[in-house]
């Protein structure tokens, strides 16, 4: 009985002690700390330490991302296009400056945006040409797509608001060599009737303003133009092609439906943004579930490691758990005992997991930008993922979720073994080294 544990016992006080008593946290302690014939021990306590950890800050960083990731879509996409789209069923809308009136005076409508849009080929410098979508909106209007109006990079809005100029993405006037103040040429398929058919349009325009999203798409594919202007050009004099509705909350745009449709007091036809980017949305949630459940796996590996690690503690404190019971230890101070050994490995892990996570995710995009610069590759591409930066956003709900994942398989790690030391008798102890 020379074994230096054996002084672990010093009293018959220990089986009077209370649950988690400082006599069996003490123990706990020293079980955790590495001594040289247990160095392979700790080394698979240090392995289930850094596997918590990293799984747990995983877990934080990605989902963090993907909430960013679709936090940042969502605003961009609906910055851009209206929460629902008003359009005409039995005439045109010729009355759209009295159905916006109408539209802006219900409760919960933000702004209401008469539109005209219309596909055409954009030329710049060089005979450079790429395909454009030109949307139409009056100047005030334009003015309070805060999204646009306010991300402007170069050149200003003179131009634009006196009807002589368009708005242009800055992408496309990358691609396009264009900058403020230089001519852009637009080419739309369906221009004047002529004896010989219809002939396509072509005019060049003064580049006002040039805009930066932030999303790749947008910033590379739309031409803003005055209303008055893109209803000449487009042959829709007097007439708009639909309303675009912005609301206070997207989220309930159902309770909103049927107002609009009796503001209108006509026939009209209405989609939603949910309706027109269901299958994206509907991926990203897919995604973000799915590897939700495959992150854990990691932290579930470091919980077997915990188990196969206190497997080993117990067989090797063999001879200290005869001792702790024949002291007069209860069974459930030498399983409470094992189970903090186990547990003190789940909590710190995860507890540096939440912090390293949290760091990650205050500092993404100067890691994103630190390690693009260390391989030489661009990271995160905006033209693959359509946003400029890499965002995150870390929701408490998500957090607490993931941490209680953690310390709760953690928990459940170390029943197993400690239940097993448990039920170790003083002379089955003895036998067990």
């Amino acid at each position: 009985m020379n074994d230096p544990d054996a002084s672990l016992a010093p009293s018959a006080a220990a089986p009077a002690a209370r649950p988690f008593s400082a006599f069996e946290r003490m123990v706990a302690w020293r079980y955790l700390r590495s001594r040289r014939k247990e160095a392979f021990i700790s080394v698979i306590a240090g392995f289930s330490f850094v596997g918590i950890m990293l799984g747990v800050a995983t877990l934080i960083i990605v989902m963090a991302v993907m909430n960013g990731f679709r936090g940042e879509l969502i605003t961009r996409i609906l910055g851009i296009n209206g929460h629902m789209v008003v359009q005409p069923i039995d005439r045109p809308l010729e009355d759209y400056a009295a159905l916006a009136a109408r539209f802006k005076g219900v409760d919960g409508v933000v702004n209401a945006i008469p539109l005209v849009e219309g596909q055409t080929l954009a030329s710049g410098v060089g005979g450079a040409g790429t395909g454009a979508l030109v949307r139409g909106v009056s100047a005030e209007d334009f003015q309070s797509m805060e999204i646009v109006s306010r991300n402007i990079q170069s050149g200003d809005l003179v131009g634009f608001l006196a009807g002589e100029g368009v708005a242009i993405g800055s992408r496309m006037a990358q691609s396009l060599g264009l900058g403020a103040g230089d001519m852009i040429t637009l080419v739309a398929p369906e221009g004047d009737v002529t004896p010989f058919g219809v002939t396509p349009r072509v005019k060049a325009y003064p580049v006002s303003a040039i805009f930066e999203i932030g999303m790749s798409e947008y910033d590379s594919s739309i031409i803003y133009m005055p209303l008055e202007e893109a209803q000449l050009y487009f042959n829709a004099e007097g007439v708009v092609q639909s309303i675009e509705v912005f609301v206070e909350d997207p989220d309930d745009i159902d309770a909103m439906r049927p107002l609009i449709e009796a503001a209108a007091e006509r026939q009209i036809f209405i989609t939603d943004w949910r309706q027109r980017n269901q299958t994206f949305f509907s991926a990203l949630q897919v995604e973000r579930n799915v590897m939700f459940m495959i992150l854990t796996l990691i932290i579930l590996v470091a919980a077997l490691n915990i188990i196969s690690g206190l497997i080993m503690l117990v067989k090797d404190k063999g001879r200290d758990i005869a001792i702790l019971r024949t002291m007069g230890a209860s069974s459930g101070a030498v399983m409470r005992i094992f189970f903090m050994t186990g547990a003190a490995i789940g909590v710190t892990g995860t507890i540096a997991g939440f912090f390293l996570g949290v760091v990650v995710c205050l500092n993404v995009e100067r890691i994103r930008q630190f390690f693009s610069w260390l391989s030489g590759t661009t990271l995160f591409n905006p033209e693959l993922y359509f946003l400029s930066q890499l965002p995150a956003d870390m929701d408490s709900g998500e957090t607490i979720v993931v941490l209680v994942v953690a310390l709760a398989l953690s928990f459940i790690a170390t029943l197993i073994p400690s239940w097993r030391a448990s039920r170790l008798d003083p002379v089955q102890a003895l036998r067990y080294e």
